[in-house]
Formats: C-alpha cells, sequence, structure tokens
C-alpha cells in the first residue's frame, strides 16, 4: 500500500500533525557546552528519543519518524562513527521490548548494506516482533539520505514492467523507502541549523517546517508542544488559495 501524495491530495489537518519527521541535531554542541565527550551527548540523545515517542504516543501522533544516521555522517571520525554504531545496537538490544509493549510498531529505513550483519538482523527481528502494532509507527532513518532513496526507488521501477512509457508520480510512490507512510505533516530540526540536510526530499514537498535552537538532548514533551503550537498556526494550502481552502472547509462541515 502506497500513501496518497500531497501534490495530488490534501491531507487532513488536525491539532495534532499525523506525521512528524525530526533531524535530532545537537548532541555533540551539548556534550561540548559540558565539557563531556561528544559520545555523552549521543548518549543523552538516545534519552530524548525515549520522552519523544512517549509525547507522540500520548498525543496521538501516528508516525514519528527520525534522522538517526546520515549516509554522509561516515564522514565522521572512525571512532565516533564506531561509538554510534555501538549506541544504535545497544538501543536495539534495549529499547525494542519496550516499544513493542507500548504498542509502537518499528521500521528501519536506509541502505543496510554497510551496516554489521549482527545489526541488520538484530533490525529484522524488531520489524517482525513489532509489525502488528498500530499504536504509533517509529521509522529510524539510518545510513539514509534522500537523494539515494529516490535513486533506489528509480532503480527498482527500472526493473518493472510498466504499463506505458512515461513514468507518473503513483509509478514511483511504491518504491520509495517510506511508501508505508503518508508525507510528514510537521518537519522538527532541532539545535539551530536551517536546512534539510538531505532527508527525506520527496516527501516534505508540502510539509511545514519548524527549527528550534534547543539541542536534541534538551527535547522534551515541552518542545514537542511547542513545534505543534507552531503547526496549528500553519494554513496548509497545497497550492491552493486561502478562499479555496476555507471552501473545502466549509464542505467538509456541511
Amino acid at each position: 500500500m502506497t500513501a496518497p501524495s500531497s501534490t495530488r491530495e490534501i491531507p487532513a489537518h488536525g491539532d495534532v500533525p499525523r506525521h512528524v519527521a525530526i533531524i535530532m541535531d545537537g548532541n555533540g554542541r551539548w556534550a561540548k557546552q559540558r565539557h563531556l565527550p561528544r559520545f555523552a551527548g549521543h548518549k543523552r540523545g538516545v534519552e530524548a528519543v525515549r520522552a519523544t515517542v512517549a509525547a507522540c504516543v500520548d498525543r496521538g501522533v501516528e508516525y514519528l519518524t527520525l534522522f538517526a544516521f546520515s549516509s554522509e555522517n561516515w564522514r565522521r571520525p572512525a571512532e565516533e562513527v564506531a561509538l554510534l554504531m555501538q549506541l544504535f545496537h545497544a538501543a536495539l538490544a534495549n529499547e525494542v521490548g519496550k516499544l513493542h509493549r507500548t504498542g509502537v510498531r518499528l521500521r528501519v529505513v536506509g541502505d543496510m548494506t554497510r551496516f554489521d550483519p549482527k545489526i541488520t538482523r538484530m533490525i529484522e527481528k524488531a520489524e517482525k516482533l513489532t509489525a502488528p502494532n498500530r499504536r504509533l509507527t517509529l521509522t529510524v532513518a539510518a545510513n539514509y539520505g534522500g537523494r539515494w532513496d529516490i535513486l533506489q526507488a528509480v532503480n527498482r521501477l527500472a526493473g518493472t514492467q510498466l504499463p506505458r512509457g512515461e513514468i507518473a508520480e503513483a509509478d514511483l510512490a511504491p518504491h520509495l523507502a517510506m511508501h508505508y507512510a503518508p508525507e510528514p505533516d510537521l518537519f522538527i530540526r532541532t539545535g539551530g541549523e536551517q536546512r534539510i540536510s538531505n532527508f527525506l526530499l520527496w516527501q516534505l514537498a508540502y510539509t511545514e517546517l519548524y527549527f528550534t535552537d534547543t539541542l536534541w538532548p534538551d527535547f522534551d514533551a515541552h518542545a514537542l508542544e511547542a513545534a505543534f503550537v507552531s503547526y496549528r498556526s500553519r494554513e496548509r494550502r497545497f497550492g491552493r488559495t486561502s478562499e479555496q481552502v476555507d471552501q473545502a472547509k466549509r464542505a467538509e462541515v456541511a
């Protein structure tokens, strides 16, 4: 099943976004401000993930997507990359059971070929265990890049038999890494930077963008609610006029 595209259909605009996507930035700076090694910031960041998942479950968010490790992050110092892989392994070992008991479905998207086979087996096991859960779908983007996602979708599509020569958006969408989820309603980036950084390039076409100076280890339920308040103030037109949006709302009520 492929989720509808916001370039063709207008998704519902409730008080709480259905799908939240987050770039979790600022772990290293959080540690540096406290004269701690960068890895201490990453460890504290796992606690922020736990709090954010709980807050999203509590607020009724259906999909939460976290950018955990980009395809560009391999350029970081080898020691830091190795520690991040250890942290990923530990999180899979320690958190999956808790997620399952909470009713959270876990998905991991990205190029799995560079990960240790032990991690890929843990991912497969976690996805299988949590597959029936529907309270929240938590997607972790690991060794993921938006350009990689589009290219791998094109390559998959190239191997199929298309009924016509011209490729349409609906042809490509089922091959994207997150074909199972609606496009994000709200994108959050912590840490003060204001860019998308190769995250969900296809899916963020009409997503509301929210940037905060809060460093990821300090991000909590209150910070999430501040983002939701900003989201509720936005008028989502998807290329239409305000008058058209108002008419559509009145038609729904009628």
